[in-house]
Parts: structure tokens; sequence; C-alpha cells
């Protein structure tokens, strides 16, 4: 499917769709990416070629510590429960 045509279909979605619809939808087409992601297995080669890069992104100082990564995951969570919140 061509990127015109999929933009075209995005901006469809997000026009007719509500936000439960459109959660709904999203949280499908991601489990169907990972299940499909998980389903290949890496090999040898595959996985130290990530770990190399990580670690050569994490001696750059790129990328996040765990602690931050908390403290976003914390915020999100926040804001999502006070949104939940408003709705009802």
């Amino acid at each position: 499917m061509s990127t015109a045509t999929l933009t075209s279909l995005l901006d469809y979605l997000t026009r007719a769709l509500t936000t439960d619809n459109k959660r709904w939808l999203a949280d499908h087409l991601y489990q169907q990416v990972w299940e499909k992601k998980m389903s290949v297995p890496y090999t040898m080669k595959e996985i130290n070629s990530r770990l190399d890069l990580a670690e050569s992104e994490s001696a750059a100082g790129l990328g996040q510590d765990s602690e931050e990564m908390f403290r976003e995951l914390e915020e999100d969570f926040a804001y999502e429960k006070a949104e939940k919140a408003e709705i009802i």
C-alpha cells in the first residue's frame, strides 16, 4: 500500500473514530506487530550485533538510564489516570 493511501486512511480514521475506538485499534495493531516481531527468533549474530550497538550508544551517552525511564513512565501513568478521571 502506498504512503499516500495509508495517509489518506489515517486521516479518515482520525476524523471518524472516537478516542476509545482509536485506543482499541492502536492496542490491536500494536499487539499484532509485537506478536509477529516476537515470533521470529534472532540469530546469535543478530543478538550480539544489537548488544554491541546498545553498548556503543551507552558509551556515547545516548539513550536514557532506568531511573529516567521509570520517571517518564510514572508521569505517563499519572497523566492517563488524570485523563480517565476527567472522563468519569
